[in-house]
């Protein structure tokens, strides 16, 4: 009797054990302060396994500078250091890279043997050629420095143009610098477009210029108005930029305020054009507007900030609702993470995100502090993916892209990557079964069409010669019936067909 109570002890025990592993990694899952979600292809919320969690947040008091006073922005310089705009303070603080070590703080800088000093720095970068650009935005002003030693090049300031009103206060907010160190800047209360300077400072015009869309019922109501209705009616005025970024092919990622919730970002070449994609749903907005969504996941999102990544990989941070949204260079939506809240991991007033090595950094101004970010398994899988399929190597990435389905059954992507890459090989049969599943459309439609032509290029020969096969036997048979007929009717007898 005290054996049989000893093993059913033990097999309970183990039993129990065997319970607890799977409610452990649950618990841990569950740690993290927010939902990850995407949208399928019929614009219904699919819930997804994490790509970022939190790691750790970094607060002035952390890095032994004070505490940070309405911070900004960020900036990561081409060596990994970060920089940031700790606006109320007046000064700009750089750290490493790995966010532990102050390596200076910037507050001033010597003029030609004049001390200057920032007031509201509000925008920071670091060029190509290792120059410092700082938004000085109550001294109304972008100064230049050497990133090296400070030392002073240049002042951005007082642009002059017949474009500009006479009374026009330039008042920097944003800037970014590309290969040509051309100085794109977004600058307060400007809706024509992102301010673009060359050489030694000068403007030479504006740059994206957003068009403003007007229906045929909005012209004609305003020229059956009144003055006085006209005055009262909504202004039809170009869309403000937030944030800016660029890669390393010179072209600028601008993110804007949209009241539509289709596009709060524009990819601009150099002639300031939009070439954007907006993959398979058209939208490059963040959360998408939808009938059935609750109000903390559908509607029109405000975004603050881009950053252009890597593989034609970027992210747009949301301010309503603090998600952060990262799509492909075709456009598609790849993952969203984040959320607004009081719990560690969580924003209250997020205003910059910026990418450092793998991980996500995040500048809060309420909080005052930095989030940093790091990616989970899941996410990592589909960033390797996507920069394989963005070199081309879209077989490569067959594999990833299977390691994200067995963590995301429904992930619509990852069948569309792989039924991209069995299209590319020439294998249809695979490529429309993934591609079907991916809801894929386009692709779908190139797989059945190469396979239709394959399968009729393989077996016509065969079909066109049972054809004429059949046609003969159907002409034969009948010349019998009728002879048959004839010699009936000629011996007198009935014939029934």
């Amino acid at each position: 009797m005290k054996k049989m109570n000893l093993w059913r002890k033990i097999v309970i025990a183990t039993l129990s054990a065997c319970i607890m592993i799977p409610s452990v990694s649950v618990a841990a899952e569950s740690t993290v302060p927010y939902d990850s979600y995407n949208y399928d292809y019929w614009e219904d919320i699919v819930f997804t396994p994490a790509p970022y969690i939190p790691e750790r947040s970094v607060s002035g008091t952390i890095l032994g500078v004070g505490t940070f006073v309405n911070p900004q922005d960020l900036c990561v310089s081409p060596e990994g250091n970060v920089y940031i705009a700790d606006t109320g303070n007046n000064r700009i603080v750089e750290v490493d890279n790995s966010l532990g070590n102050v390596i200076r703080v910037i507050d001033s800088f010597d003029n030609n043997g004049t001390t200057e000093k920032f007031s509201s720095p509000y925008g920071v970068c670091v060029s190509e050629n290792g120059q410092l650009y700082i938004a000085d935005s109550e001294n109304h002003r972008v100064v230049v420095l050497e990133e090296s030693d400070l030392s002073f090049i240049k002042f951005i300031e007082n642009p002059t143009s017949d474009v500009l009103e006479d009374n026009f206060v330039f008042t920097p907010l944003k800037v970014t610098v590309d290969y040509a160190d051309r100085v794109y800047c977004i600058a307060k209360g400007m809706f024509e477009g992102i301010m673009v300077f060359e050489g030694e400072g000068q403007f030479t015009g504006f740059f994206g210029t957003i068009q403003v869309n007007i229906t045929a019922w909005e012209k004609l109501w305003r020229r059956l108005s009144t003055k006085a209705q006209r005055a009262k009616q909504l202004l039809f005025i170009p869309t403000e930029f937030t944030g800016i970024d660029i890669d390393s092919d010179g072209f600028v990622y601008a993110s804007n305020i949209d009241s539509t919730g289709v596009q709060a970002v524009r990819r601009l070449n150099p002639k300031g054009e939009d070439v954007i994609k907006k993959g398979e749903n058209a939208n490059v907005g963040g959360d998408l507007v939808i009938a059935n969504a609750s109000s903390n996941y559908g509607g029109i999102s405000t975004i603050v900030d881009v950053v252009y990544r890597d593989k034609g990989i970027y992210s747009l941070l949301d301010s309503k609702r603090g998600r952060i949204f990262t799509y492909d260079h075709e456009g598609n939506l790849l993952y969203i993470f984040g959320g607004l809240g009081v719990q560690a991991g969580t924003f209250t007033t997020p205003v910059a995100i910026e990418a450092l090595d793998d991980k996500i950094v995040v500048l809060d101004a309420n909080r005052r502090e930095m989030l940093v970010f790091r990616e989970t398994q899941y996410g990592n899988l589909i960033n390797e993916a996507v920069g394989l399929r963005y070199d081309g190597d879209e077989t490569l990435a067959v594999d990833m892209w299977k390691q994200v389905l067995m963590l995301d059954e429904n992930n619509e992507l990852a069948n569309v990557g792989i039924g991209k890459a069995y299209l590319t090989s020439g294998d249809n049969v695979n490529a429309m079964k993934y591609l079907k599943l991916g809801m894929s459309r386009q692709y779908y439609s190139v797989a059945y069409r190469r396979y239709r032509n394959e399968f009729l290029k393989k077996y016509l020969g065969f079909i066109l010669t049972g054809v004429v096969a059949v046609i003969v036997a159907i002409v034969l048979v009948r010349k019998h019936i009728k002879k048959k007929k004839g010699i009936y009717e000629e011996e007198g007898g009935a014939f029934d067909v």
